[in-house]
């Protein structure tokens, strides 16, 4: 990091985290008492400040991590500045962990941003600071961090193992990604990832190799045509079915390996994946959350997806290739026939944002859920497009984790979005500084709405004294 770009980012952070603790502040003064999930991750970590390390609410769905870093923090902190009572481990305190996770999370997108658009040399500091402060500040992650939930801590340790990844050091990052592990169990798709990742790069160095061999100049590792990607699977079967590079590859990715055999053993011994309460989270085969996240996925990152030079490419694909856009829409119908779920969690809290958008979309008329096909076409082709400047083989271990890790989800929770977003946004192109700075700017609106309607457009439901508010 140059010196102004090294000014540069760190005014960026302080100035963000500032901002951060004020508003963490405002939140504060107005929500004493744990509110949604936080009645029961509160407590459980007030537990465990206590030394009560064997309570556990049944309620809770994921393992302990957040709470033994609230406390790991927390009681070493009480102890140096002298606290005492209530103010160790209150909600408020807890609720601070997450924005020191925060701050983490803003140098990690950073160094992330650095490591994979290192050999663009065309994008300067500024773009590099830009896209870090607007991904800090994504709004379904950004809301979180000023609640006790596991979001942040999160994002935070699957992020780190990501980067240790890229650098190489692969027994840290499978290390960290059991630390993401603990706060979510899910998280371990993205520990697969990164071993994902080693592999893809040795498939793209072996597919390079082939393509010279046969001095093949028509087909590259990156996206091309269906048949091209036939071509590109038949060479991944016949590698992978080679015993001398299944040796290669157990020997590069032996720690996630080994993390990945922790996890079934986990859930061989716990029954399942989930923890505590499993009647509300029941795994299924929902593929059309790959439609809701793309709907997402172009919802907030529109200023690259939705170009008139892309909706142009797409319509020319579309006259091109008719045939196979047409096979694509009857799979696609047959899916939201066959595999769409409705939790009940989604038809009844209306206080989230996704209850009002089930209503106000879905259930306006049976027929809406296949009247978006197009809509769901062309966000998966834009999506890919942003995409076809990494090679197929990383682009097929993306897709296989995205599936893995929205798929099973019964209910629509855009929170179950933020890893993979994150993920996909930090690998296509920088955009030009226009917009860059339009995405920023629509990423604060989003989020002053957000904070408005939460602190100020509260209301209570019948037979209830509770002060209920709208939230992701």
């Amino acid at each position: 990091m140059e010196g102004v770009e090294a000014y540069g980012f760190c005014a960026a952070m302080s100035g963000t985290f500032l901002l951060s603790c004020l508003l963490f502040a405002a939140i504060n003064r107005r929500l004493h008492d744990p509110y949604m999930d936080e009645v029961f991750h509160v407590p459980q970590a007030q537990a465990y400040c206590h030394g009560r390390f064997l309570q556990w609410d049944p309620m809770i769905t994921t393992l302990p991590g957040l709470y033994l870093v609230s406390v790991g923090v927390v009681k070493p902190a009480a102890w140096l500045f002298g606290w005492t009572g209530s103010v160790v481990c209150s909600a408020g305190m807890l609720r601070f962990i997450n924005l020191l996770f925060t701050a983490g999370n803003f140098y990690l997108l950073y160094l992330l941003l650095l490591k994979i658009h290192q050999k663009n040399k065309a994008v300067s500091g500024f773009q590099r600071i830009l896209s870090t402060l607007t991904l800090a500040v994504f709004p379904t992650l950004y809301f979180f961090t000023f609640l006790y939930y596991t979001d942040s801590g999160s994002v935070f340790f699957t992020l780190f193992a990501y980067l240790m990844c890229l650098y190489g050091n692969h027994k840290t990052s499978a290390l960290l990604g059991f630390c993401g592990f603990m706060f979510r169990q899910t998280n371990i798709v993205w520990a697969v990832f990164c071993a994902g990742n080693v592999v893809a790069e040795k498939l793209n160095e072996a597919w390079k190799t082939e393509l010279q061999k046969k001095k093949d100049v028509t087909i590259s590792s990156r996206k091309g045509s269906f048949s091209d990607l036939i071509r590109v699977l038949q060479f991944l079967v016949a590698y992978l079915v080679s015993p001398r590079n299944l040796v290669t590859f157990t020997a590069l990715t032996w720690p996630y390996i080994v993390l990945v055999a922790v996890f079934i053993g986990f859930v061989f011994i716990n029954g399942g994946i989930v923890v505590g309460d499993r009647s509300s989270h029941e795994a299924c085969l929902h593929i059309p959350q790959l439609f809701y996240f793309l709907s997402f996925t172009a919802f907030f990152s529109f200023p690259h997806i939705l170009t008139p030079t892309k909706i142009r490419k797409f319509l020319v694909s579309l006259r091109k290739h008719p045939v196979q856009y047409s096979i694509i829409a009857v799979i696609s119908l047959f899916l939201i026939w066959k595999f769409t779920y409705v939790h009940k969690y989604l038809l009844a809290d209306n206080r989230h944002y996704t209850f009002y958008i089930w209503r106000k979309v879905f259930q306006r008329h049976e027929l809406v859920k296949y009247l978006l096909v197009p809509a769901y076409i062309f966000a998966g082709w834009s999506f890919v497009d942003t995409l076809k400047s990494k090679s197929t083989f990383w682009t097929l271990v993306y897709v296989v984790c995205l599936s893995a890790v929205t798929v099973p989800q019964k209910l629509l929770e855009f929170r179950y979005f933020i890893l993979p977003f994150l993920i996909y946004r930090l690998n296509i192109p920088f955009p030009s500084l226009y917009r860059q700075l339009l995405e920023l700017a629509f990423y604060v609106v989003v989020n002053a709405v957000t904070f408005h309607l939460f602190l100020n457009r509260t209301f209570q439901w019948p037979n209830s004294d509770e002060i209920q508010r709208f939230m992701w």
